[in-house]
């Protein structure tokens, strides 16, 4: 009789192998179903996701939507377009400045920090949003413009928005680079709506990281006072030892906490795109 301690762990093997089975049978059925389901919905929808082309040879080829394909790629830019197009770029980088003055590591946790900036962003996009929603993906869905014309004409309000938080130093940077390095015709720019996203997305995503470190920076000065005063009470007690973060860190709290720092920093970000 063999023991069980030193039985051959086959078994465990072959349970581990059924298991990895199932959950992959599990997962392709579930995508069928998801697959299927979307289908159905791009069909109902009068938009067919594959079609069956036969030609004269009597050859058969698949061919997929070319709507469809647009909408699968102009998904994947989606996260770039919220963070590089909208104010979350100049909340985020201010939260992690002020986490870094208050010499919190990892409190708020950067998925809190990712929740505020992207919430906050909603809302000093909401105006902006409601522009969109009026003037393009209404008049869309109502199907009084084409999807060229909703797309063009969403693009208006954000233009403004972007155009509105770049300094004009930036834009003509990024204006003289294009012109010189990729050809743009700047005597065709006749007024600011007439800037190329090309040039207005990188001039803006510029100006938007310097007012960020500029809040950073009138947000550090406080805190880093406190440093100062602390590590100067220990030194003059002969507590060379003690590292000065340790005793300054509740004074920190305590000071950003009395003064209501959370609701001085997120109001200030807010007014700081004149919403």
């Amino acid at each position: 009789m063999v023991n069980r301690l030193t039985r051959p762990p086959a078994d465990k093997k072959n349970r581990h192998w059924l298991a990895t089975a199932l959950l992959l049978l599990l997962g392709l059925a579930l995508a069928g179903m998801g697959q299927a389901q979307q289908a159905e919905t791009l069909q109902a929808a009068g938009i067919p996701a594959l079609t069956f082309n036969t030609n004269e040879a009597g050859e058969g080829q698949y061919v997929v939507t070319l709507q469809i394909l647009a909408i699968m790629t102009a998904l994947a830019f989606i996260p770039s377009a919220v963070i590089m197009m909208t104010a979350f770029t100049r909340i985020v980088v201010v939260l992690a400045i002020l986490r870094q003055a208050m010499g919190l590591q990892q409190t708020p946790s950067n998925q809190v920090i990712i929740g505020i900036a992207l919430f906050l962003s909603f809302f000093v996009m909401y105006p902006v949003l409601q522009d969109i929603n009026a003037r393009a993906l209404q008049p869309y869905i109502a199907e009084d413009i084409t999807p060229l014309e909703a797309v063009e004409t969403a693009r208006a309000p954000i233009h403004d928005f972007m155009l509105s938080q770049t300094r004009q130093n930036d834009l003509d940077m990024f204006t003289r680079l294009a012109e010189s390095q990729a050809g743009l015709d700047v005597d065709g720019i006749e007024s600011p709506t007439d800037i190329p996203l090309t040039v207005l997305i990188p001039a803006f995503v510029t100006s938007e990281l310097k007012t960020a470190f500029q809040i950073g920076f009138l947000l550090f000065i406080p805190f880093l006072i406190i440093d100062l005063v602390v590590a100067s009470v220990l030194m003059s007690m002969g507590m060379m030892m003690l590292s000065p973060l340790i005793i300054s860190l509740p004074f920190k709290i305590m000071m950003f906490v009395l003064v209501d720092g959370w609701a001085l920093v997120m109001g200030s970000m807010a007014a700081s795109f004149g919403i």
